[in-house]
This record gives structure tokens, sequence and C-alpha cells, in this order.
């Protein structure tokens, strides 16, 4: 995030010196004793971030021969070097010069003009890869280069002078794989790319241009998340407008606006959630016994009904019937609201007064509706489109990041089943036993789930637990207490509970790792909503939570718990250590009392 944002400043020539500096302070402040740099707090390091982390670091100043470099320069080339950097590591170098932009995957802009029920319509890949892809279009179609001193060139980071096979995706050994059918799709398109007769051309870059336009966040966002937002003003710039322009006025400040003190340090958050912050909150606070009348949660409810959502994002493209209501976890961010906070804050606002109000019945209808109209024909639901998951865009070699689409997860389905329960529904009821259906067949074989949103099977274990249980589902039935015993295994000697991002990638890891507030918080209630508050492991990992909290009240917590691309990109949510810890303890008193 932090060398993306040097990357935009210096592509924009934006004159920064004092946060530039704060922010190269940052990255050198997160560089490994090995020289690398991770995806996550004491993850193994990662090629392409260590990557963008050097250029970022040479693009700005930092000599080549600075120690910090020099063991960054090791690290990529004891992994192979630059030809196994992922392909939005090699956008950014292509930016600067450092990689050809032939060699780049194909992504025509005339992509936009394809109905939404085309194959590769930007309608079958998930929000946040249509918001990426669109201004890659662009950026691909215009080619911009910024020139930089020779000093700041990267051609050591190859392990040896760069090769065809080391610029493209080779083909597989068998003749006839999706790979070689995808990879022999691109390199047709790449020959029509070098045609100058393109009719369609003009129309398709208008197109694009409307799309980025009309998809701008009144803060200047897009998506609320940080890649589109770097990636659209690029795109506009490189095709003309100026940077006095509103929309890049806009768009620099809601870049900027991701910056936050963290650490002594200046970094660059992806996202700022509040919505989804305020909804967990609630539910803590209100579990914990607080006054539903209590002038914070009123004005937290008032504010929580302000954020919804009453215009068609893009999720009707698939829905075109429904009636919008959800909400975003954003600020601002209309276009794409999600179901998985969306149930949050129906389930906070529905134990407040505001729920009695003539807006709070129509919010919860309108919410409601949306949430349950955005089930998928499998029975479960994704986070923002509803039946978005065509695998095979993952097989395209721009994909190599493995999230094009977004497919319904046993997580967020966890969720609705739970805001289903607590709003009077039970197992009768035909959309909940659908995802009942669905998350049986999505469950291991020994008994977890996997957290799409969250890591990892802890997380998705007790979303789908507490969803079961909300619901009125049989919790002596044989794959609930699979699910149970798998919690119950997984507890580590010190009572806590832990699982390290390393996981996604290795099945083996699920459940394991050094013990976390939250993550303990999570396994507590997922035993609370199957057995209740008696039991061995829950008193233990109670005691745990109860030895651990620190002297202000809450907890301290360095780990990513949070995932965006599985494999990719792990967050941190800097209330996941207050808000679950605390929501946990006060289920437990109160299951405990009573």
């Amino acid at each position: 995030m932090e060398a993306e944002y040097l990357f935009f400043n210096r592509l924009l020539g934006r004159d920064k010196a004092d946060l530039e500096r704060r922010v190269v302070e940052r990255l050198l402040a997160l560089q490994q004793p090995d020289g690398s740099w991770p995806l996550h707090p004491g993850g193994p390091g990662d090629l392409s971030t260590t990557a963008e982390a050097y250029l970022a670091l040479v693009v700005t100043g930092t000599g080549p021969d600075e120690p910090a470099l020099t063991r960054a320069r090791d690290f990529v080339l004891g992994q192979g070097g630059l030809a196994r950097a992922r392909v939005f590591t090699r956008i950014w170098l292509a930016l600067f010069g450092q990689f050809p932009w032939k060699a780049l995957p194909t992504l025509p802009v005339e992509l936009v003009l394809l109905p939404p029920w085309a194959p590769m319509s930007t309608h079958a890949m998930a929000s946040w890869t249509r918001l990426a892809v669109i201004p890659l279009t662009l950026l691909l179609a215009e080619r911009p280069v910024l020139r930089i001193p020779a000093a700041a060139h990267v051609e050591t980071l190859w392990a040896r002078p760069p090769r065809a096979s080391d610029l493209t995706p080779p083909r597989t050994r068998e003749l006839v794989t999706a790979h070689n059918l995808f990879l022999g799709i691109d390199r047709t398109l790449a020959r029509l790319e070098r045609l100058r007769w393109r009719p369609l051309r003009r129309r398709a870059v208008a197109r694009a241009i409307e799309w980025i336009l009309r998809h701008q966040e009144r803060n200047g966002q897009w998506g609320g998340i940080q890649t589109p937002l770097l990636l659209s003003p690029l795109a506009l710039h490189a095709v003309g407008f100026a940077l006095d322009h509103p929309t890049m006025v806009s768009a620099v400040q809601g870049t900027d606006d991701l910056l936050i003190e963290c650490e002594g340090t200046l970094c660059c958050q992806p996202s700022v959630t509040p919505v989804r912050d305020t909804a967990w909150a609630v539910c803590a606070l209100l579990e914990a016994g607080t006054d539903p009348a209590h002038p914070a949660l009123v004005r937290a409810g008032e504010w929580l009904l302000a954020q919804q959502i009453f215009r068609a994002g893009d999720w009707a493209v698939a829905r075109p019937r429904l009636e919008p209501g959800g909400w975003a976890l954003e600020f601002a961010n209309d276009c794409f609201p999600d179901v998985d906070d969306s149930a949050v804050v129906l389930t906070a606002l529905g134990r407040l007064p505001a729920a009695g109000t003539p807006a709070g019945r129509r919010a919860l209808a309108y919410g409601l509706n949306w949430v349950l109209g955005m089930q998928g024909r499998r029975g479960g639901w994704g986070a923002y489109d509803a039946d978005n998951d065509a695998d095979y865009l993952n097989r395209i070699p721009f994909a190599d990041f493995g999230a094009m689409t977004d497919p319904p997860t046993e997580d967020v389905t966890g969720r609705v089943l739970a805001l289903m329960g607590s709003s009077g529904y039970g197992t009768d009821f035909g959309r909940a036993r659908r995802a009942l259906e669905f998350v049986r067949r999505a469950q291991r074989p020994d008994g977890p789930w996997w957290g799409r949103w969250g890591v990892n099977f802890l997380y998705g274990t007790w979303s789908v637990l507490e969803g079961v249980a909300a619901i009125g589902e049989d919790l002596r039935a044989p794959w609930v207490r699979r699910a149970v015993e798998w919690v119950r295994a997984h507890q580590n000697a010190d009572g806590g509970f832990g699982e390290s991002c390393a996981s996604y990638a290795d099945e083996t890891q699920a459940g394991r790792g050094e013990s976390t507030a939250s993550q303990t918080a999570w396994a507590v209630l997922a035993l609370l909503a199957a057995d209740g508050p008696h039991g061995a492991a829950v008193e233990r990992a109670i005691d745990y939570l109860v030895r651990t909290q620190g002297p202000d009240g809450t907890w301290a917590e360095r780990a990513f718990t949070g995932t965006a691309f599985p494999r990719h990109l792990y967050l941190r949510y800097h209330l996941h250590r207050h808000i679950f810890p605390l929501l946990a303890l006060s289920r437990f008193r109160r299951l405990a009392a009573g």
C-alpha cells in the first residue's frame, strides 16, 4: 500500500516531500531481516511486495547501494527475480519503463462494450476486479511511461537477462487445458492490438471514461479501496485529464484520506470501514448490557440509518428487479453495498430504539429484502454480487491473484443465516433450507469452514455455527458436532486460539497459530452458539481473554486477522481486538448467568 502510494504521487508529478519521507520511513521499518517485505506481520517474504518496495524506494531517492536495498535485491534474486513477479507488480514496473508493456496480459478496452451476459464481460468479474480492470484497460491502451533516472532502474532485480519465457506465462505440457486456451486467446488479442484498424476503440475509450466518472463516489474514491483509487485517476490522466480537473482533485484528496498515523509512522490504509466497525461495536455494547437508549447507541443507530443505500448499484445487473436497501463498509460507496456488513447492520439496528420508528421500520424492511434477494442459485451469498461465480476467469493470464470473481462463501452465508434467525425465520423457510444445504456441502471433511473475509477456518467456522444456531438447526447433528470438535481440538496450550494467514496456502495449518484476542473470541462465540457457556474449552478461552487484557481495557494484537484476497492481501482491522473479545466475554457472562 505504501509503495503504491509513492508510485501514485510520482506518476502524477505530485511534490509531497514531507509525506513521502514519512511513508519511506514506514516502508523501511517494515523490512524484515532477510531483506524482504511480507504480506502480513511475521509472514514469509513476498517477492512481488519486495520488488514494489524496492522500486518505490529507488524512485523516491534511496540509493540502490544502501544496505536496505542491497538486502532486498538479494532476496528478490534468491526467489528467482522479476521473472516471478505477479501481474500487478509488472504493471507498476511498466509505468516506470521497467517492464515492456507489450509483454503484459492483454485487456483490450473494448471489453467494456461487451453485454453483461458475455463470458468475458466486466460484469462477470467481481466488483473489486471490475473497478481495477476498467482503468487498467485505458492504461494498457495508452501505455504511459514516466522516465526515471538510471540510478532508479531495477534491471539488477532480474536473475538473468529476461527472455521471452520470463516475460509471458509458459504453456502447460498438456496440450488441451484451460490455461493454454486462455493463453492462446491472450496472444491472439495481443496480435490484434498491433493492428491499426480498431473500429471500436474510440467508442470503447469513451465508454470506459464514462464508467469511471460515473462510479466515482462523493468523497473522490472508487469502491472505497486503494487499488482502483490509484488506477482510476492514473488512467484518466493518461487519456488527457488535467490535474486541476474536479474529478482529479477529488481523487487525489480521496487518496490522501487513506493515510493514517500508525506506530509512529505514516501508513496507507487499503480501505476505511466505519459502517462495519460501527455495526459490530453496537452489537458488542448491547451484548455488554449497555442500555439501547444510551446516547452513544442512539447516535450510532441514527448514523447507520443515514448510510443505507437506496440507489441501484452494479449488483442490479444480476438482480434488476430487486429493490435497493443495503449498506457498504465505507463512508461513501453507493455502487457497491455488501451483504455481509448489511446483515450485521440489520442485526444491530433491530435491537435499537430506531427500529420502532417509521424510518427504522422502513430501513429494516428494505434492508432485509435486499440481503435475502442477493441469495445465489447455489444457496449461498457472495459479498457484493449474486451468482458471480465464473471460475474460468481465474485462469486468464491477468488473474494470477486468483480472486477474479465473488462466489458465495460460507462465512457470508452464515452471517445471513444469523440475520434470518434474529428476524424470526426458522429452518422451514425456503431460503434458510437452501443456505443450510450450501454450508453442509462446503464443510471440510474434518469439520471446519473456510473463511473468505477473516483468517481463516476459525472465522468461517464461527460464522457458520452462529448462523446454524440462530436459524434453529439441530445442534446435535453429526455435521455440527464435527465442527464443534474441530474448534476444541485447535485450542492452544495457553487457552487461546490463533490461526496464521499461512493456512490459506497450506490447509495443514488450519486453526494453528499464536493465540490472538480476536480469533480466541471467534472460537468462544462458536462454542457458545453450539454448546452454551459450559465446558473446559470455553472456560480456558475466557481465562485467556481475562489474563491477556491490558490495563486500558483492551488487548494487544499485531496479527492480521482480516482477509482481502487469500494468499495475496491481508488486513488488520484495528477494532477487532476491542470489539470481538468484548462481545465474547459479554455473551459468556449473559449465558452463564441465565
